[in-house]
């Protein structure tokens, strides 16, 4: 890899060479100008011309020995010597500069042009003058000379604004008129600088400045300013190496089809020693609970906005709300709420998750608006027995909602179910509000997706399929939408350019309502049901699933992705059962690496747990 700048005439001023200087203090005897040294017996002496020599009875045959091995010395490419710079500078940081001298010296490469080091010194001890007198010396080397007068400007407004903290308010109006001023350049920024004059403290000034006052942060922060104008083979840009693996290790998550945490962005997290690689045992893969309460068919599940519980709707006409503990994983009955006499075939949560608004079938012309925490019914609307109410969609302010179904009605509705507005001649299959407040996506009889607005009451075309849809979901950004097309799968679309991005292999689906979702860390994930029996799980990327979930005996109708623990994935089917699927109970200590033990013994609680066995503790893992 060629860091920024490679590819420099090698014996250009700015490229590293034998006998250049480093830019660095050195350190004597330890090495020659073209950074070779001969040892006996690890002794190095120094001759007169830097050369390490061998003691003076052998003198001649060591000279001529380090002769020799100047001529054979491997002339280094521009990559490594590329690299010799970036650890150069890493060490150079962590303090270690005699180290750094050494290097330099020994690989013959310089660390940094001569102007720049006496440029950073000038500027973390404050000598403006000096500092702005080097910019002279820069300029020649610049690809950009008319970057300096950007490069000056703010070495000026730093020096301006120290000025005012150590309260030389005269020297500070001089520098702001007789030398800011005259730069001609951004003359919005020197009318904001003349009100600091008017900060009555130190503390006022960093406050508006938004500065971290005279001292090392504030001028290591405007060095890395300042380094940005000038070429890499002059001065690296800061902190280049970490830079660089932060990178590499971002590629790698990238890339992992089962990384599936938050971890932090540090280079600390991580091991840079090998590859980073998620094992499939810890992505929810492995039934964790089976929750057979319903007596019926399962039509849909969703889990709350905050992740601490799980609707499920059921052909058996009740909708049962589900406590999910964030620690150990499990689910709990929590309430059950009775009376749809057509059965629950869609759920959506407010914003809040105060409510819950239960649909029905296409021969029911009835939603119910719960209160979950209550467990009362707020509101059970119908405007007409020859409605078809099967679909909803929460507006974001929590408190409208829109309403509709494929005999016609598209409604607009308050939490009292009072009609606020509708859309005459839209059969609507399914629904989604998004963030901006006005916008709502409708799929209808057409296989398209259209774009409503009650506002104005307009209407633009989004999404145009060759085959039915069934159902859509959006993602959380409202920049993706996923589809389940009859016959077709599923497919992604890009919402703001109204392209097909993706088609997903795998799944099976007829003419059966089947809801995907988008899941995981950061919604990398796509998880949809299957009349294959199957949950089939792909990375957002890939057109291939990376997982097929098996253990429901009939069509899964519906699949629901945690949004607060990106570990935990639920499905519905028409085996009346729900699965709650999560990382493998019992995983290889290699495979807990990178797990704290609190999440491991969690896993491991969590399938005793479930056959009422006793729990371990982290004693047990001593074992």
């Amino acid at each position: 890899m060629q860091a920024n700048g490679a590819g420099q005439d090698r014996d250009s001023e700015l490229s590293c060479r034998n006998g250049a200087p480093n830019g660095e203090s050195s350190s004597a005897g330890l090495a020659h100008s073209n950074g070779l040294s001969v040892t006996n017996n690890g002794t190095t002496v120094s001759n007169n011309n830097g050369v390490s020599a061998q003691p003076a009875a052998n003198n001649s045959n060591s000279t001529a020995e380090a002769n020799s091995a100047v001529k054979k010395k491997k002339r280094l490419s521009q990559s490594e010597e590329d690299i010799i710079r970036l650890i150069g500078q890493h060490l150079h940081d962590l303090g270690l500069n005699q180290t750094v001298d050494l290097l330099m010296q020994e690989s013959g490469c310089r660390l940094e042009h001569p102007s720049a080091t006496k440029f950073r010194n000038h500027v973390m001890e404050g000598e403006w003058d000096k500092a702005e007198s080097d910019l002279n010396e820069l300029k020649a080397l610049m690809h950009s000379p008319s970057a300096i007068v950007r490069m000056k400007f703010l070495l000026l407004q730093q020096k301006y604004l120290e000025y005012l903290e150590d309260g030389k308010v005269l020297e500070a109006l001089q520098v702001l008129r007789a030398e800011l001023t005259p730069l001609k350049y951004n003359t919005e920024r020197i009318h904001i600088l003349s009100g600091y004059l008017m900060c009555s403290h130190a503390e006022d000034l960093r406050a508006k400045a938004e500065w971290e006052g005279k001292g090392t942060a504030s001028r290591t922060k405007l060095l890395d300013k300042l380094q940005t104008y000038l070429p890499p083979s002059v001065m690296l840009p800061p902190r280049r190496l970490q830079t660089l693996l932060k990178q590499a290790v971002e590629l790698q998550r990238e890339r992992c089809l089962y990384h599936n945490t938050k971890l932090d962005s540090g280079l600390d997290s991580v091991s840079l020693l090998l590859d980073h690689a998620c094992s499939r045992k810890q992505f929810p893969c492995y039934t964790q609970q089976i929750l057979t309460e319903h007596c019926n068919e399962v039509w849909f599940c969703k889990f709350s906005n905050d992740g601490t519980k799980l609707a499920t709707g059921s052909k058996d006409t009740t909708v049962i709300v589900w406590h999910v503990d964030t620690e150990t994983q499990q689910l709990k009955l929590m309430k059950t709420l009775e009376g749809h006499a057509y059965g629950v075939s869609y759920l959506a949560w407010s914003p809040d998750d105060v409510y819950l608004i239960a649909c029905g079938p296409d021969d029911c012309s009835e939603l119910w608006l719960w209160n979950v925490q209550t467990g009362e019914l707020r509101t059970k609307m119908s405007q007409s027995h020859e409605d078809s109410l099967t679909s909803v969609a929460w507006n974001p302010d929590g408190k409208r909602f829109v309403t509709g179904g494929q005999r016609g009605q598209f409604y607009q509705c308050d939490l009292d179910g009072n009609l606020l507005d509708s859309w005459e001649g839209v059969r609507v299959q399914c629904l989604w509000c998004l963030s901006d407040g006005r916008t709502v996506l409708a799929s209808d009889t057409h296989q398209r997706i259209r774009g409503y607005n009650f506002e104005d009451l307009t209407d633009r075309n989004i999404v145009q399929e060759d085959h039915p849809i069934m159902s859509f979901t959006v993602s959380k950004n409202g920049r993706l939408a996923l589809l389940n097309v009859a016959t077709q799968g599923v497919h992604l679309w890009d919402l703001q350019d109204r392209v097909l991005v993706r088609k997903y292999q795998g799944v099976t689906q007829g003419f059966y309502t089947i809801h995907s979702c988008f899941g995981g860390h950061n919604e990398d994930f796509i998880a949809s049901g299957s009349e294959d029996h199957k949950v089939y799980i792909w990375h957002r990327r890939s057109e291939l699933p990376i997982a097929e979930l098996t253990g429901h005996t009939r069509t899964v109708n519906c699949v629901s992705w945690n949004p607060v623990l990106p570990g935990l994935l639920a499905s519905a089917s028409d085996d009346g059962t729900v699965r709650i699927w999560g990382p493998a109970p019992f995983l290889d200590v290699q495979d807990a690496e990178g797990l704290n033990a609190t999440v491991f013994i969690r896993l491991l609680n969590s399938l005793h747990i479930s056959r009422n066995v006793a729990a371990w503790t982290a004693d047990d893992l001593l074992l």
